[in-house]
């Protein structure tokens, strides 16, 4: 069994005194809402300086973000304060003498791009551009910038596209018209705009003229809605720009077909990289000296979950590889070390997200470090900088040598605060699944923990279906919220979840409803023979998305297992649900191809088709503005429960989407549910 407890490294990290633990608090979403964010880390290009952000959030709830410099060359140096302005800025990048920053702030109403001097002095808006600019990213040489702005494909010039979102905003009818598919995507409605790139020279504190390089393109750069900077790359010469997208057509909401495109930042004619490819090619990186391209690559076309290959292209030769071909882990980010031959990964590993180095001659890949959920910054002298959240602790940014040892905190963004936060103890287990193949999940004990008491329990199902509970700190599904609340909480991995290989990755697509639920039931029974303290016949699980259709599933397949279920944006009915999802690929590979060409499969793990079997009390929750799962799936189960009398209740928010964001809505989200478990398990 792979077991460990992070709980005494973190809290010795955090410098807390066992005076200040007898002090705190169990976890609550309150405290939760309070906590202060890092954002926008940025190194040097010497590696000796750090910038970062920091959202500081009051006891009223008001927020203030600046941003702070570190001197990573003393030990003993203190953060600098950069920033005092009113406002976020973010995008952070350094200038390439190292001796000024530039980052987006929307100081004036606009989002622009402003150059701080780091020897003293105030911060100089440096455009003044019609349109936000929206993310940003330095050339090599440092004389040019790279930036992604929102406009209309048919204009010409920036002015163009300014006048027709007026013209827009103003418009008396409501009418949306369409020709094609995405016609909305997450929880927006297509404008008809897009995300294109700019290039414009940068001379000081002046601006050049911003060159559309991506004129005319009837397509996303970056891709909405998650994607960023990460997919836009200058080559080490500084005279062309590589992104990721997908090349326009009438199949977007069907394909996955993203491929890496080279343009001259004079702009012109796109080079398709990756034609041959017809899965998602992503993140391209090149190295210091321009040797080599190194970007990652999926091989299952409709496939948003498959194995990210890591491709390195010799520049020179135009030979292609795929290196560590044979490393089962998907990477989720590559940086090229300073030597342009090694590669610094980031992959989901086990419950963690951990820090591997891998040779791309010969492919070798090495553990760096593999404790919690990691994030690479960058490179400085013999040690990596990477931000690190657990179960325990919101993030901080560490320092770690690159031969794993020397492991430094840098920040403690949240020291006072949590001092006055109890979190549960967790720790990982295993038990034996579907097959007998080997599962991993976590328990975490209720924060006021006493020896001999038997607790309700939590069960947490995550979504995705490709996702992972892990070693992670959320700012939505918080599992500690759960431990602070009294309960022990349950969390496991099953089949289909990331992180343990692809095949086990894989296991879940045409079967939603086999292997996960047995390793849901299996996982429970093994746990509660584990951990004694677990009262596991006193249980509600819960979970979102895919969660929120295992919520459906154990409806009317396990409907004997738990007190109660909390079903948040939840899949009802397949057949529905398969047209009006934005994202059709998502489905149409996860069941084999559509709904009229495998009907079959799709009604056989189709909840609604088992509402014969419900009895189990349920809250149902969604978000009107969620076009992944559209809200009906949620009415239709609420409305089946309160026609049969099956205890139900129904949270709808109108402005939220897939997710709650809005801090107030998650506040009444969390009350919801703990109220609606309290009242079934009768603590």
């Amino acid at each position: 069994m792979n077991t460990f407890n992070a709980v005494a490294l973190s809290l010795a990290l955090a410098g807390f005194s066992a005076g200040a633990l007898a002090e705190a608090k169990p976890f609550s979403v309150q405290q939760l809402l309070k906590l202060n964010k890092l954002h926008s880390e940025t190194l040097s290009p010497d590696g000796n300086k750090l910038v970062y952000g920091v959202k500081e959030v009051a006891d009223d709830g008001s927020s203030e973000s600046n941003l702070f410099m570190l001197d990573l060359t003393n030990p003993k140096a203190a953060p600098v304060k950069l920033t005092s302005a009113k406002g976020t800025e973010h995008d952070v990048v350094f200038a390439k003498d190292g001796q000024s920053i530039l980052f987006l702030a929307s100081r004036d109403g606009s989002s622009q791009i402003y150059r701080l001097p780091l020897g003293g002095g105030e911060a100089v808006k440096i455009s003044d551009l019609p349109l936000d600019i929206n993310g940003i990213k330095l050339s090599p040489d440092g004389k040019s910038l790279v930036m992604t702005m929102r406009v209309y494909p048919e204009c010409d010039t920036l002015k163009c596209s300014k006048d027709k979102f007026e013209t827009e905003s103003k418009r008396k009818s409501t009418g949306r018209e369409y020709s094609q598919l995405m016609v909305r995507h997450w929880d927006t409605w297509h404008d008809h705009a897009r995300n294109h790139l700019f290039v414009a020279s940068l001379n000081g504190n002046s601006l050049g003229e911003p060159v559309n390089i991506t004129k005319g393109l009837d397509t996303e750069v970056p891709p909405k809605p998650f994607s960023g900077m990460e997919e836009v790359a200058f080559t080490a010469d500084s005279q062309y720009v590589v992104y990721s997208a997908k090349a326009p057509s009438k199949d977007q909401a069907w394909t996955t077909n993203y491929d890496l495109w080279k343009v001259s930042v004079k702009g012109g004619a796109a080079e398709n990289l990756t034609s041959k490819n017809i899965a998602w090619d992503a993140q391209p990186v090149f190295s210091a000296d321009g040797s080599y391209m190194a970007y990652l690559a999926m091989k299952k076309p409709g496939f948003e979950a498959d194995r990210y290959g890591i491709m390195l292209r010799d520049l020179r030769s135009g030979e292609e590889k795929e290196v560590a071909p044979l490393w089962d882990r998907s990477p989720s980010s590559i940086q090229f070390g300073d030597d342009s031959r090694t590669l610094y990964v980031t992959a989901q590993d086990l419950g963690q997200v951990s820090v591997f180095e891998v040779n791309t001659q010969f492919g070798d890949v090495r553990s760096i470090y593999n404790d919690g959920t990691n994030s690479l910054i960058g490179s400085s002298g013999d040690k990596l900088v990477f931000t690190r959240r657990t179960l325990v602790e919101p993030g901080d940014i560490y320092t770690v040598g690159k031969d794993g040892d020397r492991l430094t905190r840098l920040t403690e963004v949240n020291k006072a605060k949590l001092a006055d936060i109890k979190f549960g103890e967790f720790q990982q287990f295993s038990f034996k699944g579907w097959n007998n193949e080997t599962v991993y999940g976590y328990w975490i004990k209720p924060a006021n923990y006493q020896e001999g008491k038997q607790y309700p329990v939590a069960y947490l199902v995550h979504g995705g279906p490709q996702g992972s509970f892990g070693n992670a700190f959320s700012h939505r599904w918080n599992a500690q919220l759960w431990a602070g609340a009294g309960y022990g909480v349950v969390m496991v991995d099953f089949h289909g979840s990331t992180g343990y290989g692809q095949a086990f990755t894989d296991s879940i697509s045409t079967d939603w409803g086999g292997k996960p639920l047995e390793d849901l039931q299996k996982g429970l029974a093994a746990v509660g023979e584990q951990q004694k303290w677990l009262d596991v016949n006193n249980a509600c699980a819960l979970g979102g998305s895919y969660g929120g259709y295992m919520m459906n599933w154990i409806q009317g397949n396990w409907n004997d297992g738990f007190k109660c279920l909390v079903n948040h944006a939840g899949l009802f009915d397949m057949r529905s649900m398969y047209h009006v999802t934005e994202e059709l690929w998502f489905p149409e590979y996860e069941f084999g191809g559509s709904y009229q060409k495998n009907r079959d499969l799709y009604e056989k793990f189709n909840p609604v088709n088992y509402v014969q079997n419900w009895k189990t009390p349920m809250l149902v929750i969604h978000g009107e503005k969620d076009f992944r799962v559209p809200y009906d799936q949620g009415l239709a189960a609420f409305s089946y429960m309160q026609r049969n009398n099956i205890p139900s209740e129904l949270l709808i928010f109108p402005d939220e989407n897939h997710w709650i964001l809005n801090p107030d809505n998650l506040e009444q989200w969390y009350a919801k549910v703990l109220g609606w478990m309290d009242k079934w398990t009768a603590k």
